[in-house]
């Protein structure tokens, strides 16, 4: 069977659930990876109320489709970072309360043990997020800054969140940290450190996108093959390095769509990502989940993008053999 498509509805979230909800199932989407901000999923309702998530999957079912992830990302940046007023826009209020940073983080921690709560009643065993990070702000070494400041900000990266791990791994449920700049994992050598510092827990995986490893000159399918029991989600996305001798790698503090900007996001298939590789190391890996576009592109309209993408991930997508293809030779 070929992996479900579905759509991440966290740059939709403008729209009414049954809005998105409606367009996926006429582009021709199998399901949603549910963001849990607009009206698109509500983590204290989920826990709080018993038919919250029938409701849920109810509203899906009545389009056709079915829910294969939740993804909190917002409140999980929260967890680790630095807070700032920058936070008060992604939070939910009563995770904000008075802004206190210290405050702020604990209850994002909080929100994220109910969150595997809540995807436990909704029925997925997978809520992707963002971590936050002690020690991004650091990422450029001046001034100074010393190993043992780095050392302290994974601890402190354990510390907050390895008690939310123990309450995924009382739910079965794992977090897919999705790699990322910003977060205490955004490649291949940090990802390593990551899983160390919370003890090689199996309840800690990882959201793979392979749009924020290529634009840092990674090969996302090494990714893939490094860390081979931890993935436990796909994103479908692409991006492009247009690196001109003017432009930088570091996006020169301009939003995305700039022209001068050194990166961008693509529509996939229109990056630099090559799916057909990823493909092929998912089905060494014996991935079977879904492939859930997350469609982000500055320049064309998203319905367009949406419907493109869907297309474009069926046609990349294929099974893994059943048997060798030069079995009929054997003994």
């Amino acid at each position: 069977m070929s992996r479900p498509v579905t759509l991440f509805t966290g740059q939709w979230a403008d729209l009414p659930l049954d809005a998105i909800a409606e367009m996926a199932s006429d582009w021709g989407y199998d399901g949603i990876e549910l963001a849990c901000w607009g009206d698109h999923f509500d983590v204290q309702q989920a826990v709080s109320d018993d038919s919250y998530c029938k409701r849920k999957r109810d509203q899906l079912g009545a389009h056709g489709l079915e829910c294969y992830a939740i993804s909190n990302h917002l409140v999980g940046q929260a967890v680790c970072d630095p807070i700032d007023d920058r936070h008060k826009l992604i939070v939910p209020e009563h995770v904000w309360g008075d802004g206190e940073g210290e405050g702020v983080r604990k209850r994002a921690a909080d929100e994220m043990k109910a969150t595997a709560a809540a995807a436990r009643a909704m029925g997925v065993d997978v809520v992707n997020g963002f971590t936050g990070s002690p020690v991004w702000h650091k990422l450029y070494f001046f001034p100074p800054t010393s190993d043992a400041e780095i050392d302290a900000g994974y601890r402190e990266f354990a510390d907050r969140w390895n008690p939310i791990l123990d309450v995924f791994d009382e739910h079965k449920v794992r977090f897919g940290l999705e790699v990322h700049p910003t977060e205490i994992a955004y490649d291949i050598v940090t990802t390593r450190r990551a899983i160390e510092a919370v003890g090689g827990r199996s309840a800690f995986a990882f959201n793979f996108d392979p749009s924020h490893l290529i634009w840092q000159g990674l090969d996302p399918v090494r990714f893939l093959y490094a860390f081979p029991d931890r993935i436990a989600h796909v994103h479908i996305k692409d991006a492009a390095r247009t690196l001109n001798g003017e432009t930088s790698i570091l996006a020169s503090h301009l939003g995305f769509g700039h022209r001068d900007r050194g990166w961008d996001f693509r529509s996939p298939g229109r990056g630099e990502v090559d799916f057909e590789e990823i493909i092929r190391a998912l089905n060494h890996l014996k991935y079977d989940g879904p492939l859930s576009v997350e469609w982000e592109d500055s320049l064309m309209a998203r319905e367009h993008g949406a419907e493109e993408a869907c297309a474009f991930v069926r046609s990349i997508d294929f099974e893994p053999p059943g048997r060798a293809f030069d079995a009929a030779f054997a003994d």
